[in-house]
């Protein structure tokens, strides 16, 4: 997947900096949810402390311009910044190369020297994009819960389960989703994070074959729905799926876990969270 890497540079004035801060916090809102966009991060200048620089991974040039430019989330985006534009000295568009590793802070321990020729290839070099970017976002994701629960609703072996589903329930586990996979903290923002979905599951004991029907069902949703197709993202998609439905069936059982027992899993390409023993 070939991306590009849009850099902006800023220079802006002490007394203006805080608000030039809170502008882009709340400009990042249209980032987080636009599918061009794969990830942004802004800098702060140590040497030189009245420059910024902006840099933003878009899934290419054309979606950046005509998709992101001319779509939804660009309004609220340019309205949030629009009083800095005048501030800018550059803003141009890179290609990324080969040349991209860990080093030897990486804190997985996974730091890797040999070339490599896909950067989501390499766990956590700057500027990898997310499980949750490669997907497909936020956008993707309330696709694939749509479609899947219209399933479950018709499946006889997962029906009962969700029996009392509302409308909104696909929504909130895009959102888990989108979170697991290292897209924003909605869920935990709006939802009460891992103690919230942990709770959801309690008393309702949920049989293997319920659990093993959800993954099937899910992975066949994500054909009809078109996710990325790759092995290197599907392995860590079920890996997770795997993971979290096992869980969900401890947490139903006579014995579950303490609800508030962790945070929000977060999944990478090359880490999962480890194991600790109970």
């Amino acid at each position: 997947m070939v991306t590009t890497v849009e850099y902006v540079r800023y220079r802006i004035a002490p007394d203006d900096q805080q608000a030039f801060e809170k502008a882009y916090a709340k400009a990042s809102d249209a980032l987080a949810t636009a599918p061009e966009c794969i990830d942004y991060e802004l800098s702060h200048c140590q040497e030189e402390p009245d420059r910024y620089v902006l840099r933003i991974r878009w899934t290419s040039v054309e979606d950046h311009l005509q998709g992101f430019r001319e779509g939804e989330h660009f309004p609220a985006f340019f309205a949030a910044i629009r009083p800095y534009v005048t501030a800018i000295e550059e803003m141009r568009h890179y290609l990324t190369t080969d040349v991209v590793g860990s080093g030897g802070a990486d804190p997985s321990g996974q730091a890797d020297a040999r070339p490599v020729t896909d950067a989501k290839h390499a766990p956590d070099a700057p500027g990898t994009p997310t499980i949750h970017a490669w997907m497909g976002g936020d956008t993707a994701l309330d696709r694939l819960t749509e479609v899947f629960y219209g399933h479950v609703r018709e499946d006889p072996v997962l029906a009962p389960v969700f029996a009392g589903m509302d409308d909104e329930h696909p929504r909130h586990v895009a959102r888990w989703l989108a979170e697991v996979f290292g897209g924003p903290s909605a869920y935990t923002a709006d939802r009460g994070g891992h103690p919230h979905m942990a709770s959801r599951h309690l008393g309702r004991g949920i049989t293997e074959q319920q659990r093993r029907r959800w993954t099937d069902l899910l992975q066949d949703s994500a054909d009809e729905v078109g996710l990325p197709a790759d092995p290197e993202f599907r392995a860590v998609f079920l890996y997770y799926i795997e993971w979290g439905t096992r869980m969900a069936v401890l947490y139903s059982g006579g014995n579950p876990p303490p609800v508030d027992a962790a945070d929000v899993p977060r999944w990478k390409w090359g880490q999962t969270p480890p194991w600790q023993p109970s």
